[in-house]
């Protein structure tokens, strides 16, 4: 039955405690340790019952309780402390503002399917979320001139419950907005705003949320608006749910509605950032709006526009990047290509990496490559890894030299650190420490900290953690039933005192949460010693459609549940970051598992990290450039084998002696003080060497410095004078792309005599190249030189730029550059030529090379 009326309840508060609003709707409050007192001061009960969500808790809370903390002094005296606090935050100029001045509009779209900045918002699925919430919060912290876009999921992502024989199921609560840190953007007529995409044959209309992130203002879509058909109303029903048709569908929203979005906002920025491909449309139709506005045509709408793109991938595997079929492009886009004034097959082409294959889907991964400038993976393994994976999009480029650059990921340290540990952190590396997350000096203030205190404070988290784990084992038994006795042993699994191991991921199968199940027998030793006694707690959850994933669950369930396993494995439903900052600062070891390099980066271990835990893990994504023996343990030794099986053997057997010879003994080995003073001080350097590199405020102070201020420079530069250098770059690819083919390298030669190279000796090498139509200043011709594999392939070389020495008829020019022979070794060389332009971010971008 529908309503006569729609209305908004909102909290009744006393005037003392009007401040209380402000606060709830500003999710800064989530990473200030003050500020969460405040909400558990008014009612520690209702903060836990409405999950950590203010707005809803104040919406809920006792009147009578409401005029008993007005009358406080103390509480007032709290709360006002900490309003002031945030407007202090509010107006102060951050790192941006120093560096590179103040800015009165944004300046960068950050656009990201899925947020995961508080459980209270529950708008994220795991990794990707949290990764793109740590970089909103970083951003509020550095104060870049920043927008964010995403959808607002009306269910989000599912929750969890596992049935009695450990089989996930999913549940899929509706989100309610109003009672959220949301406010509905209204336009001047005082009704919602809303922006329109075209779906189809069909329109979809779609209303904009607002959620602060200190600072930085998130825009969030939702489709659920009356005026659109049911089907319709579903798009942004569920984070990573349906068939692909309905991927395609979100896909469209976030990429295309959210650059119309902006436009309704009066927002312009300059640079854009798609953070994975699922944005990816959004570069067609920033090229659209330039074309309809400026009467660019494409290829110079998509000079600028690429120029001013960003984009970081995080999949290093092909399956894992959305592509679509054509006939699903046909559907969704046959009245979109034209107004770019596009035939069928160049619109495909775009997003394929073999142009001229009519049977490649297209690929989100590969139009993002293509409508980007700048590019990069999220660490130094998986940069090489996605420049492998990614060459073909450059021909004839080298994998080493694919234009993709690598930024490591981090994390927002204050969100993840304990109470307990930002206390010590502020003892002793200074209040201001967070504010110089990226300098190493102050971080070397933990090595100051007494042992004895921080083994206690650290002490005092793996004993919440268990508390923590107990009471949720026994909720997760009184949902399926069970009997007394099971609920009263519940109440004492895990041991305190014992080293405690934390695993929680995504459960999918390359994680392969199982590999500390591949030898049951000398698992049960570890877990039963009861002198030198370890304990794992597992969480996770797996794809709905990931049915391996979810038998991963269920071993890991059965397992747990033998004799000898129920006190000391555990595994914790429904993960999510409630459960994972419980992990992250009880452990004392975080173990990552994952079959290398398919871990992009992962940045739990970080987070574990940096309250002190000691990470044992694959040399895989950051550990595989943050590892060294004084930090933490590594599985293994990079190495990888064709056989899976094999690979899994030699991997299980590592974790074991790892285990049994060196992180079991040193957390036990204790002098007469009871401290374990040798794993103490692998605490300290993991946090001291660890904690200021990788942490979000360093990645975005490198996506700044990288990215987005060369991209607005870059905008600003092509923007210029009706965007005169956009059209003038254009014609001057046509023009290279006409002639580059007649270009020839018609001869090599160098100083070389019969004695051969000697190392410490340069050897002069020139090259006679025939340029046709084109001009010296058109070209780069570089000598491409490097030791040879065991093939004889010159498969990763250097580049030295060719000077011009002199010009012969009839459009010959002599090229000339000394060859530096700095180790000795079978070596080769040749020459190539580039593309060149004062315009170009990098003369490899054309994926134009010409090998002598």
């Amino acid at each position: 039955m529908r309503p006569l009326r729609t209305f908004t309840i909102e909290p009744s508060l006393p005037p003392e405690l009007s401040p209380l609003l402000s606060l709830a709707n500003n999710l800064w409050w989530s990473w200030h340790g003050d500020a969460l007192d405040v909400f558990r001061r008014l009612d520690q009960d209702n903060w836990e019952e409405c999950y950590h969500n203010p707005v809803a808790m104040l919406g809920r809370i006792n009147q009578a309780r409401l005029a008993e903390v007005a009358g406080d002094e103390g509480f007032l005296a709290h709360l006002h402390r900490v309003d002031q606090e945030l407007q202090d935050y509010l107006g102060r100029p951050g790192w941006w503002n120093k560096t590179y001045g103040s800015f009165t509009q944004p300046q960068i779209a950050y656009f990201c399917a899925e947020f995961g900045i508080s459980e209270c918002l529950p708008i994220y699925s795991g990794g990707l979320g949290v990764l793109a919430g740590d970089h909103l919060k970083s951003a509020s912290e550095l104060n870049l001139p920043l927008v964010a876009v995403g959808l607002l999921y009306q269910q989000g992502y599912f929750r969890q419950r596992l049935n009695a024989d450990g089989w996930q199921l999913e549940l899929f609560p509706r989100n309610d907005f109003h009672n959220m840190p949301l406010a509905l953007v209204k336009g001047k007529d005082g009704n919602p705003l809303t922006v329109q995409v075209e779906m189809g044959q069909r329109i979809v209309r779609l209303q904009i949320w607002q959620a602060m992130v200190g600072r930085i203002k998130l825009y969030l879509m939702d489709s659920n608006v009356t005026d659109n058909s049911p089907e319709d109303r579903h798009i942004t029903a569920q984070l990573y749910g349906g068939d692909q048709e309905m991927r395609i569908r979100q896909e469209i929203v976030l990429g295309i509605g959210g650059v119309r979005m902006l436009k309704a906002l009066g927002i312009s920025p300059k640079a854009f950032h798609m953070n994975e491909g699922h944005s990816a449309f959004l570069g067609l139709e920033r090229v659209r709006v330039l074309m309809a506005e400026n009467g660019l045509s494409f290829d110079e709408a998509l000079e600028i526009v690429t120029a001013s793109n960003v984009f970081t991938t995080h999949t290093p595997v092909p399956a894992g990047n959305d592509a679509f079929e054509p006939w699903l492009i046909d559907k969704y886009f046959s009245g979109y290509w034209p107004q770019l004034g596009l035939p069928r097959e160049r619109f495909l082409a775009l997003g394929r990496q073999e142009q001229s294959n009519k049977d490649e889907p297209m690929s989100l991964t590969v139009l993002a490559l293509r409508l980007s400038g700048y590019r990069n993976g999220v660490s130094k393994l998986h940069g090489a890894v996605s420049r492998k994976l990614w060459t073909s999009v450059w021909p004839g480029t080298p994998a080493a030299e694919t234009p993709i650059a690598s930024i490591t990921n981090g994390i927002h340290t204050r969100t993840w650190l304990s109470h307990d540990m930002a206390d010590l952190y502020d003892r002793y590396l200074g209040p201001e420490w967070h504010e110089k997350a990226t300098d190493g000096s102050p971080w070397k203030g933990v090595l100051a900290i007494p042992d004895t205190e921080l083994w206690r404070t650290h002490e005092r988290r793996r004993e919440r953690l268990v508390g923590f784990a107990r009471k949720r084992m026994v909720l997760q038994l009184q949902k399926r039933g069970a009997g007394a006795s099971e609920l009263a042993a519940a109440e004492e699994v895990l041991d305190p005192e014992a080293l405690t191991i934390g695993f929680a991921r995504r459960f999918a199968t390359y994680k392969r949460a199982s590999l500390i199940l591949s030898d049951m027998k000398r698992l049960g030793e570890l877990l039963n010693n009861s002198q030198r006694r370890m304990q794992i707690i597992f969480a996770g959850k797996a794809h709905p459609r990931d049915n391996p994933g979810k038998d991963l669950i269920r071993q890991i369930i059965h397992a747990a549940r033998q004799e000898g396993f129920r006190h000391s494995m555990v595994f914790l439903e429904d993960y999510d970051m409630n459960v994972a900052r419980y992990l992250v600062q009880g452990v004392d070891v975080w173990m990552n598992t994952p079959l290398r390099p398919m871990e992009a980066s992962g940045t739990s271990g970080m987070k574990a990290a940096a309250n002190g835990a000691l990470n044992l893990s694959i040399l895989d994504g950051w550990w595989a450039e943050g590892y060294e023996p004084a930090v933490g343990w590594a599985i293994g030794s990079g190495e990888t084998y064709d056989d899976l099986e094999y690979q899994n053997a030699v991997e299980g057997e590592s974790l074991y002696d790892l285990l049994e010879k060196e992180v079991i003994p040193l957390f036990y080995d204790r002098g007469s003080d009871k401290l374990p003073r040798g794993w103490i001080a692998k605490m300290k350097a993991s946090m001291s060497l660890l904690g200021p590199a990788y942490n979000t405020n360093r990645m975005v102070r490198d996506y700044a410095q990288t990215f987005y201020a060369p991209a607005i420079a870059k905008w600003d530069e092509m923007a210029d004078d009706g965007m005169k250098l956009t059209r003038e770059l254009s014609g001057w690819k046509r023009r290279i792309h006409e002639h580059f083919g007649s270009l020839r390298i018609e001869s090599v030669t160098d100083s070389m005599d019969s004695q051969g190279a000697k190392v410490g000796k340069d050897i002069k090498v020139e090259a006679v190249v025939q340029l046709g139509a084109l001009e010296p200043s058109d070209i780069l011709v570089e000598l491409y030189y490097g030791q040879l594999d065991d093939d004889g392939q010159l498969t990763s070389g250097c580049a030295l730029e060719m000077g011009m020495v002199g010009q012969e008829n009839d459009h010959r020019v002599r090229y000339s550059v000394n060859m530096p022979c700095m180790r000795s070794g079978m070596t080769g060389y040749t020459v190539r030529i580039l593309p060149r332009h004062r315009a170009l971010i990098s003369g490899r971008e054309l994926g134009m090379i010409k090998w002598a």
